[in-house]
């Protein structure tokens, strides 16, 4: 059995013309030799793999032993309450990664679903999963490549590339194979690869790879060969729980050896250790995290970005480098005409992407370009000569106002069909009102001759409707320009003499200069009985040049600007030339003077040490390839930088797999890339990027925030067991009273806490840095000595109620409902930071205060519902008791905001 490697390499110098394709019983033989051409993927996450992995957590896997020793003991109450917190807390996070897997898998439809082959000598069309190599395939404008092949047959092909090379400008393919690269090596002109699209001409070519043979597919496989790492969210909460559980284990220890030293019951001692186990793990802590990241999931969405991943949010958040393609994510990936030079004058046209209207301005001032002779006939040119379509998507209309000038609706969209280049000089002739329907009015093309590697140029014959003969010409400039013996100028046709000819080259080098793709259009007019095609594209007249380029976005801009005042560096990683990709990070203000701008050239000639040498003001790299954008990703993860990679085109995938971050986009990205994302962007608009890191540290910022409250709370309670069983107190709450506190009262306001609005200077901030723990800036201050304040309260509670009254129940209930009331006043102090609790707008957030006043109705209902006093083991409390808790309870905002005073 032959492998596909050793096929390919077979038909590197093959001759394949007139071959008639395979036979269906030959295409049968192969498929089952070779395989489908399909691109893998990564196993399949199955449901119930997906939920059993939520039970490995540290932290649950402690409460999980606690129910066993309950249930040993027969405290069946208290069981049953920890199994079920942790059954909600993995619901919670099996139902969001099942949901995110889901849509994930709703967004894949790279592949071409059917393809047109020639089999027993006809032409017919089959499921693109079922080409196999040696098919003869058919292409046509518009068809997507279904595998790596080399043609045999090419008629005027050009293929957008862009997915593979990063490259906005189609590659012409003709049947000269190019310095000797192998067919399998990418931007070989007699090839064509899989996945790419055909943009103009057609063509036949034979298959040499597929499915993951091809060079998506071995892109593919560098993804999946990729492994995930956690994120800093998920490593400091791994940290935290250990953390606590170790601490928790040695005060049970203690407690319980100083009891049984003291002569306790034994029984009593496990109880003890038990309600000290309870009080100590922040049980809520996981769901609530979990909560707070899905409700960011939700929110994000609503802005139109897609979360693969829950914890991918926060680690967007800590970004402090945004490594972005240029092609279709920060550019429109739309050519789009922005000058013309006509009549010795330089006409800026405005308007962005495909649609057909913009302003032409001459130095500032908006002219009517139908009044403007040269350039009129330029936009001319450049919409006859063209094999290009404008197609509206939608329900628009296009309606012609006053001087034959279009006004279009706003509904549906614009796009093209056909070259980008000859759609843009389609759109900028529409601008002017100069659309398909007026031009075809008044001229009728007879003839063309096509655009080829060797004359550069593009020419077609047309009949205007007084029967006269012209050929309009367009190509590169310097082409274009030795064929003419004239040029339209605003004095009229004149002579084109070495002076004029230096100045229009002059014109070009300017706008070459600006990153602008430069087409020269001619004309002349032909004898209308008597003339030959091949032998009229000489002696024309220069008419002037038109300047394109792929425009940024104008989100952008914007998107740039706040991640510049956010403290993140934004970095260009392009396959385009140097001089496009400066100029459009110029524009953006990616690149400021003074930054590096590498190629892969330059990155070629360096080792990985070299690199970071450079990488800290390297801002834009160009003419990269997968591998070198991989390595810079690498490179600035190695130097400590928080990577996020956007991109969309199957060259970015794996540079998006190994970055901290992925960023894909919805609606243009390849479904490799999106596999490969932590993160996809619906409507592909940069700017959404910036939302997500905006939501990135609000969340973390929250995340804080009910860290720093449930462990003041969990501290108190350690604090009060502790004290109270070291000093010789009975218990002063028991488990289920704790576990009551913990999932409840502690959870609502947490949960609320998580939806706090955003402070105004949060992206005002340098990033976080990934080596700070959870607790840096002070927190761990914070937390303990308000975690002393209300231990201290509760204990002080319970010792007064019990020392008057000797009840134990009622000193219970008392330590209980104080323990409930300092956390609820303490939640607001939680709200922030930098100020303190007599600073901050308290009534800001809505679900914090309904969380409260739910909080205060359900401890009052255990207090004084006489069917819940026997399950929680409580009494109510009198007018007295009531002043005693009240007292404590604002003990603690008092002596927190002189502390916070005295450290700031």
């Amino acid at each position: 059995m032959r492998s596909m490697e050793t096929y390919a390499k077979n038909t590197k110098n093959a001759n394949f013309e007139n071959k008639p394709g395979l036979s269906e019983r030959e295409a049968k033989q192969r498929l089952r030799q070779y395989g489908y051409n399909l691109i893998s993927q990564k196993k399949k996450i199955y449901p119930l793999k997906i939920f059993f992995a939520q039970f490995s957590d540290f932290m649950t896997l402690v409460l999980l032993a606690s129910t066993a020793i309950s249930i040993f003991m027969g405290e069946m109450t208290e069981a049953i309450t920890i199994i079920a917190i942790v059954v909600v807390n993995s619901i919670l996070g099996f139902i969001q990664e099942y949901r995110t897997e889901r849509t994930l898998e709703a967004l894949k439809n790279l592949a071409a679903p059917m393809a047109k082959v020639i089999r027993d000598g006809r032409e017919k069309t089959v499921p693109a999963e079922e080409i196999v190599p040696g098919d003869l395939i058919v292409l046509e404008a518009g068809d997507r490549v279904p595998a790596d092949a080399v043609l045999t047959e090419a008629n005027s092909l050009q293929v957008d590339e862009s997915l593979l090379t990063g490259e906005s400008i189609p590659v012409e393919k003709s049947l000269t194979s190019s310095a000797k690269k192998s067919l399998t090596s990418v931007n070989t002109a007699n090839a064509v690869y899989m996945g790419t699209v055909v943009t103009s001409g057609r063509g036949k070519a034979i298959v040499t790879a597929t499915g993951m043979h091809t060079e998506m597919g071995k892109i593919a496989d560098m993804i999946q060969n990729i492994e995930d790492e956690e994120t800093p969210l998920q490593k400091k909460l791994d940290h935290l729980g250990k953390l606590i559980v170790y601490g928790c284990l040695v005060i049970c220890a203690i407690v319980s050896i100083t009891g049984i030293l003291r002569g306790e019951d034994l029984f009593a001692m496990l109880m003890s250790g038990i309600s000290l186990a309870v009080a100590a793990i922040p049980e809520g802590l996981p769901a609530i995290v979990t909560i707070a990241l899905a409700l960011g999931v939700q929110r994000m969405l609503k802005r139109n970005a897609l979360i693969r991943k829950l914890p991918a949010v926060e680690t967007l958040g800590c970004a402090s480098v945004i490594c972005s393609d240029k092609t279709g994510t920060l550019t429109e990936n739309r050519m789009t005409v922005r000058k013309v030079y006509a009549g010795e004058n330089i006409f800026d046209v405005g308007g962005s992407g495909y649609i057909p209207e913009g302003e032409f301005t001459l130095k500032g001032r908006t002219i009517d370009p139908l009044e403007q002779k040269a350039l009129k006939l330029a936009l001319e040119i450049g919409g006859l000569c063209n094999n290009a379509k404008i197609i509206k998507k939608g329900n628009g209309k296009i309606k012609l106002l006053g001087k034959l000038r279009p006004v279009f609706s706003n509904t549906g969209t614009w796009e093209i069909s056909g070259d980008p280049t000859e759609g843009a000089l389609l759109v900028a002739a529409a601008k002017a009102g100069l659309t398909e329907e007026i031009l075809s009015k008044t001229y009728l093309r007879i003839d063309e001759l096509p655009f080829d590697s060797e004359r550069k140029c593009m020419s077609v014959v047309c009949v205007d409707n007084r029967g006269e003969t012209y050929m309009f010409t367009k190509g590169a400039p310097d082409v274009v320009i030795k064929k003419c013996t004239k040029i339209y100028t605003s004095r009229g046709v004149l002579d084109i003499t070495p002076a004029l000819k230096a100045g229009v080259m002059r014109i070009n080098d300017k706008m070459a200069g600006e990153a602008l793709r430069v087409i020269g259009v001619a004309y002349k007019k032909l004898d209308s009985r008597n003339f030959s095609l091949k032998e009229s594209e000489k002696e024309l007249i220069f008419v002037g040049l038109a300047g394109m380029i792929d425009p940024p976005r104008k989100e952008a801009f914007e998107a740039v600007r706040k991640c510049r005042m956010a403290g993140i560096k934004p970095v260009m990683i392009t396959g385009d030339h140097k001089i496009t990709a400066m100029a459009i990070a110029k524009e953006l203000g990616i690149y400021k003077d003074g930054e590096k701008v590498l190629t892969g050239e330059d990155l070629e000639t360096m080792d990985e040490h070299m690199l970071e040498k450079v990488a800290e003001n390297a801002s834009v790299y160009a003419r990269v390839s997968p591998k070198h954008k991989l390595t810079i990703v690498k490179v600035l993860k190695k130097l400590g930088y928080i990577v996020a990679m956007t991109g969309d085109g199957v060259n970015d995938a794996p540079a998006v797999k190994e970055a901290d971050i992925g960023v894909s986009m919805g609606r243009t990205g390849t479904d490799v890339t999106k596999e490969a994302s932590s993160m996809i962007l619906m409507d592909d608009n940069f700017a959404t990027i910036v939302a997500a890191i905006e939501e990135g540290r609000v969340i973390y910022s929250n995340i804080r925030k009910f860290i720093r409250y449930l462990l003041s709370c969990n501290i108190g309670e350690v604090l009060t067991m502790f004290l109270g069983t070291l000093i010789g107190l009975p218990i002063p709450l028991l488990p289920i009273q704790i576990l009551w506190v913990n999932l409840v009262t502690d959870g609502l306001p947490a949960i609320a806490l998580g939806l706090e609005p955003p402070e105004k200077d949060i992206m005002m901030r340098p990033p976080r840095d990934s080596r700070d723990t959870i607790f840096s800036g002070g927190l761990l201050g914070l937390i303990v000595v308000r975690g002393i304040l209300l231990g201290v309260s509760t204990l002080a509670v319970f010792i007064s109620i019990l020392y008057f009254t000797g009840n134990v129940v009622l000193a219970r209930t008392g330590g209980f409902v104080t323990l409930v009331l300092t956390q609820l006043t303490h939640v607001f102090e939680c709200k922030s930071e930098r100020k303190t609790i007599f600073e901050i707008p308290v009534f800001s957030n809505v679900y914090l205060i309904l969380a409260v006043m739910c909080s205060l109705a359900m401890i009052l209902s255990v207090v004084y519902l006489p069917f819940l006093q026997p399950i929680f083991k409580t009494a109510p409390l009198t007018y007295n008791e009531w002043l005693l808790v009240a007292g404590f309870t604002a003990l603690g905002p008092v002596v927190t905001s002189i502390f916070w005073r005295r450290r700031r």
